[in-house]
């Protein structure tokens, strides 16, 4: 996290920008005085983050080579997830497997549970609860919800009431460099007209640094802008006994305190919602110095996923039918492009595509493209945009030729290159490419596998009989009806297909009927 302002230079850490709903800000190490960021030395990633503190892009420097260490807040557990979280938390995801996959850096993440404040309080006193059954019950919906949506499990979570300990000794800390005091009730606030001009570096604006950060309820602030780092009991209310009397921690000092008790002094990577960014994350930092939705349920994880990619972390995300069908557009072309390469390596899809050393040429040009996108402040869009033009142009259904490019008949091999470099690198981003929606069981894919099969072989012989260029097997040569034979044995082949994974055909005079099989997982 960051120390005391007292301290040297060279022992000022740091922060960077949290992103848009869902979006990153990247707590750079910082070293910085009070006007003033002076890069850090280190080792360089070669990736380039937006620094909210400059208002730039400045490189992303670690301490130690390949490795990084990063604090993620997490939900205040007093309600469902929605889709605010699922688009912060999948960005945040998206950029830790960048980092990892990509750059090889490996990451050691905490996240951050709220399981005590107003909200929790309020709702557990509405619905006479338990304040911790009701966050552990919202906790596990989160954790399950974010596990559906394939996000990596953070290396450790915290939970506020289990550092309670840490966050009486680091208020202790503030009070003894003298940023804080106590009110008649044994609350205590941050005193912001102490710690000067340097509070307010994330503000929109100096003079919004200067409005009031709550609502002067308590008589006894200094300054509106003073905010609660201990929140004396109330009537009703869970608390914990302090130096200053019971009470129960204020908002903003939750995250300062398990990050430092988790990383000590220095804390590369920090992330969370653009909405926090002033004042919540302007007051983590002051703390810290002075211590040392229903798109959801229409929308597969990985079209989900793929709106992300989308929209850059630090920009706002407006959720609305457009893009997610624009999401839902671009998944489906990924998918599908994968889906004839293999159809086209296996000799299904029979046509010309690109010169193979264009092909290798515009996959090597990619691959660049890509990664220089991905180290400049992880651009996704820009990422997206560049596969989706290798995809159009390693094309494998070209039914017209540009006279400027020259064609090949067959190149499985160059195809098998481009579909895998992309499958790689979605799976990268996080994509799980598994059957979408998991709508069909293994049995399912079966029985549709049967009938385009049987579909394709009736559609072969019409299109051969339309072109006077049908052959039939041999064996029905001396057949008096050949092609009445050779259909029906098609019928009864797909018959017997259907039979083996639990549909029982069985054909009538007049028509055919069927009935469900022992084997009748297909309808499970």
């Amino acid at each position: 996290c960051w120390p005391a302002p007292t301290e040297t230079m060279q022992n000022l850490a740091s922060s960077c920008r949290r992103g848009p709903l869902s979006q990153i800000r990247c707590l750079i190490q910082y070293y910085r005085t009070i006007n003033q960021w002076v890069h850090p030395s280190g080792y360089d990633t070669g990736i380039k983050v937006f620094n909210s503190l400059t208002n730039s892009k400045v490189s992303l420097t670690l301490p130690q080579e390949k490795l990084a260490t990063w604090y993620m807040c997490g939900p205040t557990v007093y309600d469902a997830a929605h889709v605010g979280h699922a688009s912060s938390y999948v960005k945040f995801d998206i950029i830790r497997r960048i980092m990892t996959d990509i750059f090889d850096i490996d990451i050691i993440m905490v996240m951050g549970m709220t399981d005590i404040d107003d909200k929790i309080v309020r709702r557990a006193i509405d619905t006479k609860s338990n304040f911790r059954d009701l966050a552990r019950k919202y906790e596990k919906e989160f954790l399950k919800d974010m596990k559906t949506l394939n996000v990596l499990r953070s290396t450790k979570v915290t939970r506020v009431t289990d550092h309670i300990n840490h966050i009486i000794q680091f208020i202790n800390r503030i009070f003894e460099n003298g940023y804080a005091y106590t009110t008649s009730d044994g609350s205590v606030y941050f005193h912001t007209e102490k710690y000067g001009d340097r509070y307010g570096k994330l503000a929109p604006s100096r003079q919004t640094a200067h409005l009031p950060m709550e609502k002067a309820t308590d008589s006894e602030k200094i300054n509106d802008r003073d905010f609660a780092l201990w929140k004396a009991v109330k009537v009703g209310e869970p608390f914990w006994h302090s130096p200053w009397g019971p009470g129960r921690p204020g908002w903003h000092i939750e995250c300062s305190a398990m990050s430092s008790a988790i990383f000590g002094d220095q804390l590369d990577i920090h992330t969370g919602g653009i909405d926090l960014l002033f004042p919540h994350h302007e007051n983590e930092i002051a703390q810290c110095e002075a211590c040392h939705q229903d798109y959801l349920r229409h929308t597969s994880p990985d079209q989900f996923r793929i709106l992300c990619l989308l929209s850059k972390y630090r920009s706002p995300m407006d959720f609305n039918s457009e893009i997610f069908k624009k999401a839902e557009a671009v998944h489906r072309k990924f998918l599908s492009y994968i889906n004839d390469a293999k159809a086209y390596i296996d000799g299904t899809i029979n046509s010309s595509i690109a010169n193979e050393s264009e092909i290798l040429e515009k996959l090597a040009l990619t691959k660049s493209q890509v990664r220089i996108a991905l180290a400049d402040d992880f651009d996704t869009p820009t990422a997206i945009n560049h596969l989706l033009q290798l995809l159009s142009f390693a094309n494998v259904h070209s039914k017209t030729t540009d006279p400027t490019r020259s064609y090949t008949a067959r190149s499985p091999s160059v195809i098998a290159a481009v579909a895998t470099y992309v499958t790689k690198l979605l799976t990268s981003f996080g994509l799980s490419f598994a059957q979408d929606d998991k709508i069909f069981s293994p049995l399912a894919e079966s029985v549709v596998n049967s009938l385009v099969g049987f579909r394709s072989s009736i559609r072969k012989y019409a299109l051969d009989k339309l072109r006077n260029e049908l052959k039939l097997p041999p064996e029905y040569e001396k057949n008096k009806n050949p092609d009445g034979t050779y259909l029906l044995d098609l019928c009864d082949n797909f018959r017997n297909d259907l039979h083996n994974t639990g549909v029982i055909v069985k054909d009538h005079v007049k028509g055919s009927s069927w009935e469900k099989g022992l084997n009748d997982d297909v309808f499970k």
